[in-house]
């Protein structure tokens, strides 16, 4: 395992930390009304601003879907790490376990549900209680599923066929969607797709602190599986060798994993790429497969992608507003091939 010089490290974490500071003034300042940064700078230290149109824009609207955006970057970024070690398999992210796709199936049984009381047109005039039933539904649903997967994790050793277990659960419940959307009327149907197209924009300040908790709580667990996953990558045999519990280590990464990926899901749509293209960014930038390293890396870069995405799925200086799942594979997909063409060989990293 390579380990980089500390001052090396360092200057990495700081150059990413600013990198990160600069985009989040910049997506707070640029949309369908541009506001300087220096205004910026001023309404985030409470001081008064001339225009104080610009301080509601940016502390109403702006402000929660930018803090939403690092987040999402982060949970989803150390989502894909650990399950890319986990499963020692470049392609794998944080919804490869069919988390995502059961987050899926809950909004699907309350927006594509038959009767007037679970129509999209009464989940809207519910306001904000609509948006929690929408998160409270998705969790549920990715619950359900998880329980499924720790269930079959717990009696299954073989990280290989857990992966395709993953993949058949997730295709099961992708297929019970699909049956449930060809029965349903076309304006539910409009209604789901425009949710599972994800977006930053509907996370309100109470759902943003329980969001934050969340996210702030798994990355603290995966930071203190950071030896975990070191082990994990030289062997299982050798692992167990040094005293891990294999199987409840896989349990609690699995968990941790599916708690970032369903509250992502519930709370902002299923938002896909981030997590696979990020952990292999964060690997070729740092040269490195130390988690201890590589963790908060993962959640600067993370953060960094999604701010970047962000702001041109919000097209300044137009009130379009594009679906930001759209715009996270149109640059994380390039990613991807420009780190395979230069490394070659991707699973040196595992």
């Amino acid at each position: 395992m390579n380990t980089p010089s500390t001052s090396l490290s360092v200057k990495a974490f700081v150059l990413l930390f600013l990198v990160v500071l600069g985009l989040f003034l910049l997506n707070l300042g640029l949309g369908s009304v541009t506001i300087p940064v220096d205004e910026v700078a001023k309404i985030l230290l409470g001081q008064d601003v001339e225009n104080t149109a610009w301080q509601n824009i940016i502390l109403k609207i702006r402000l929660p879907r930018t803090v939403t955006a690092v987040l999402v970057g982060a949970a989803l970024s150390i989502g894909g790490l650990q399950m890319q070690t986990l499963f020692r398999n470049p392609l794998a992210g944080p919804s490869v376990l069919g988390i995502t796709a059961g987050a899926s199936l809950g909004v699907a049984a309350i927006m594509l549900a038959a009767g007037s009381a679970t129509t999209a047109f009464a989940i809207r005039s519910l306001g904000i209680g609509g948006s929690w039933l929408i998160v409270l539904a998705s969790s549920v649903g990715a619950f359900l599923v998880l329980l499924i997967i720790l269930a079959i994790s717990y009696r299954i050793r073989d990280n290989v066929v857990m992966l395709i277990v993953g993949i058949m659960v997730a295709n099961i419940t992708i297929a019970v969607v699909s049956i449930w959307q060809y029965f349903s009327d076309p304006e539910q149907i409009q209604e789901y797709i425009l949710w599972t197209f994800g977006s930053l924009g509907g996370v309100t300040n109470h759902q943003l602190g329980v969001l934050g908790l969340i996210v702030g709580l798994g990355i603290v667990a995966t930071f203190l599986l950071s030896k975990t996953l070191n082990a994990l990558l030289l062997g299982e045999d050798y692992a167990q060798s040094m005293g891990l519990n294999i199987r409840r280590s896989r349990m609690l990464i699995i968990l941790v994993t599916s708690i970032l990926a369903g509250a992502i899901t519930g709370f902002c749509g299923p938002i896909g790429f981030v997590g696979i293209a990020v952990p292999h960014l964060t690997r070729s930038f740092l040269n490195t497969s130390d988690h201890r390293l590589l963790i908060p890396s993962c959640v600067l870069v993370g953060a960094i992608l999604m701010l970047f995405c962000d702001i041109i799925s919000q097209v300044p200086g137009s009130t379009t507003v594009l679906p930001v799942n759209a715009i996270t594979a149109m640059i994380g997909s390039p990613i991807v091939i420009w780190i395979i063409v230069k490394r070659r060989n991707l699973k040196s990293s595992f």
